[in-house]
């Protein structure tokens, strides 16, 4: 039987702009199949979550705009468990919003945190990590940050410097620094170094670990919430927090707390993740031709063309000729070709349109 003081947030307001045109506002990449499994983004997280919380006990983080769509892929979710945001003001208030959601439901609960949209391919290793991790928040006032061992020098994502050992738990050490998106002379130091993991942006605290470290290091914050805790699970929730959220500066809960905080620790891990944020990690993610093309339409001719994403509708007819290391993406009635070089400026394309 799960743990009724086991909660889990997840965090689904993002628009996933990097992943344009598949992702895009009105329908990000969260609420999208991306990958042909059958369930959506959201819809893996949330089974994964539920192997270890009760189902009523996962709380999603979403967009005003997409409540709607929480509400179709999560069957059976109940409306107190959809956290409406009516602006976008980056993680350390939407985790807010939901601690303190949860510490009215239980003083003492243990919290993991994920994102919506991330892929984890080994779910019974990630079970088995969690149920660590819940196992050492629930036994020390510590934020704990799950580390992905690295397979390359990635600089798509943010590292974590290991330092000491916490003694009495296997591969868990404390937190020396963070570095957001090295480049790659630096990340190649890194992964030489052996002293860097991956920075999954999957956290684990108990609830009064993290309400403590809100009040040391984003006090008004939470004065914006403790304020109005009243409010909170009536029919006057939805106009506090739009109330709030007008005051509410936009900041993540890395730079607001945890590169702040000295009771950060990291556990090493590995059970197949990507955060599936860029056209890069799709191609990674996927099967790929004798060219290292990856392609999903089922009618397609490729002609000298190598190192190739073209992800089309399944039954557009497609013939490609002389490209190498192009992404040719096509959705609702939207086209992108960008070389794969330049996919970092694909959210800026997008915006100029």
């Amino acid at each position: 039987m799960k743990n009724d003081n086991n909660f889990a947030i997840i965090m689904a307001g993002g628009i996933g702009s990097r992943f344009w045109p598949l992702s895009n506002e009105a329908k990000p990449k969260q609420f999208i199949d991306i990958l042909g499994t059958g369930k959506t983004l959201i819809q893996q997280t949330f089974d994964r979550l539920k192997q270890v919380c009760p189902e009523k006990n996962i709380l999603v983080v979403t967009s005003n705009n997409y409540v709607t769509l929480v509400k179709e892929q999560l069957k059976g979710i109940s409306d107190n468990n959809i956290l409406a945001e009516p602006y976008r003001r980056n993680t350390a208030p939407c985790i807010a919003y939901a601690t303190y959601k949860i510490f009215l439901r239980s003083k003492n609960a243990n919290i993991i945190v994920a994102p919506s949209d991330h892929i984890i391919m080994e779910n019974d290793t990630f079970k088995t990590t969690l149920l660590d991790g819940i196992d050492f928040v629930s036994n020390n006032n510590m934020i704990l940050t799950l580390g992905i061992i690295p397979s390359r020098p990635e600089t798509g994502y943010g590292y974590i410097q290991m330092n000491n050992d916490i003694n009495g738990y296997n591969h868990i050490k404390n937190v020396k620094t963070f570095t957001e998106k090295p480049n790659q002379e630096l990340a190649e130091a890194f992964i030489k170094s052996g002293d860097f993991l991956w920075n999954s942006g999957i956290f684990l605290w108990n609830v009064n670990t993290i309400i403590k470290a809100f009040k040391d290091y984003l006090p008004n914050l939470v004065s914006l919430f403790e304020n109005g805790l009243g409010y909170l699970n009536t029919n006057k929730e939805s106009e506090f927090i739009s109330n709030i959220y007008a005051e509410t500066h936009a900041i993540s809960i890395d730079y607001g707390v945890l590169e702040k905080a000295n009771n950060v620790c990291v556990l090493s891990s590995d059970f197949g993740w990507s955060d599936l944020g860029t056209w890069k990690s799709f191609h990674e993610l996927n099967n790929k031709d004798d060219y290292n093309n990856v392609i999903n339409s089922d009618e397609y001719k490729l002609i000298d063309t190598s190192n190739c994403i073209i992800n089309t509708p399944k039954d557009r007819k497609i013939i490609v000729q002389g490209l190498d290391n192009y992404i040719i993406a096509e959705h609702n009635n939207t086209i992108l070709i960008c070389s794969r070089d330049k996919e970092n400026y694909i959210k800026q394309y997008a915006e100029s349109l």
